[in-house]
């Protein structure tokens, strides 16, 4: 599939109540306009064009609505990036060692059956749950969906057995319909669960919900996803200086040891 050089501003996927919120606030046209390069491209021929396609790890293409890594066929076409400032040799190492023959996206996503490609999230988003490649972006967005929650991030909790099982830490709204969501926690959860379950499927395993105060974010709103992960496996995790309040991973960190059963505890 050939897709037309551009410049698709994929660094952030919209959730579902921005793109509800922006079509009740904007003009309906310069909407579809903007949102349409956030997650999308469609394949269009012309004489400068890329092959795009997404290939599983073992580099065979994968089926439409499949999960796998977005990759470009080599040659590239004129315009793109021939190197990182003075380091040709780590610029070799990230985008081409991988896949040999592609120019690797880091990016995770799918096409579907019209030839659109579908980006989810970066590919150390993507969690390996008993062979099925998951995207983490997929499952928040769907947890999102629930009225109670109002900010969630997706890891992936280590399983002796599955090797990854998605852990969801959700911040709840503090009002409902009938009471609090604060006070109907287990609630919640089911429902989530549920979610989970008609929209991506069991295969999903989405068992693990902790709640907490808030997420750790930088300053541009970006959630530190890996050290998130490195914090509920109880492994070391750095605090980036662009965090706005790394207090909040202590309180991530009390959650974890008070909530989260292990196997042997």
């Amino acid at each position: 599939m050939c897709v037309s050089v551009c410049h698709c501003r994929a660094a952030q996927r919209s959730q579902p109540r921005v793109w509800v919120w922006g079509i009740l606030s904007r003009p309906l046209l310069e909407l579809q306009a903007n949102l349409y390069l956030d997650t999308t491209m469609k394949s269009v021929y012309d004489n400068n064009t890329a092959e795009v396609t997404v290939i599983d790890d073992d580099m065979q293409q994968v089926k439409p609505r499949t999960l796998g890594n977005i990759v470009v066929k080599l040659p590239l076409p004129p315009g793109a990036a021939l190197s990182l400032w003075q380091n040709n040799e780590l610029f070799k190492q990230l985008y081409y060692t991988k896949f040999p023959g592609y120019y690797d996206t880091m990016d995770a996503g799918y096409v579907d059956e019209e030839g659109f490609v579908y980006i989810m999230s970066r590919s150390d988003d993507v969690i390996n749950v008993a062979g099925h490649r998951l995207s983490t972006g997929a499952l928040e967005e769907c947890v999102l969906q629930h009225p109670g929650v109002v900010d969630c991030a997706v890891v992936g909790l280590e399983d002796s057995l599955k090797g990854h099982v998605p852990l969801a830490l959700c911040v709840l709204r503090h009002v409902c319909i009938y009471g609090y969501f604060e006070e109907n926690k287990g609630v919640v959860m089911k429902e989530l669960v549920s979610l989970v379950r008609e929209n991506i499927g069991p295969v999903a395993a989405f068992r693990n919900v902790l709640f907490v105060r808030a997420l750790p974010k930088t300053r541009s709103g970006k959630i530190p996803r890996s050290s998130l992960s490195s914090l509920i496996n109880t492994k070391p995790y750095k605090i980036s200086p662009t965090i706005e309040d790394p207090a909040v991973f202590k309180t991530i960190e009390k959650v974890v040891r008070e909530h989260l059963k292990r196997p042997g505890s």
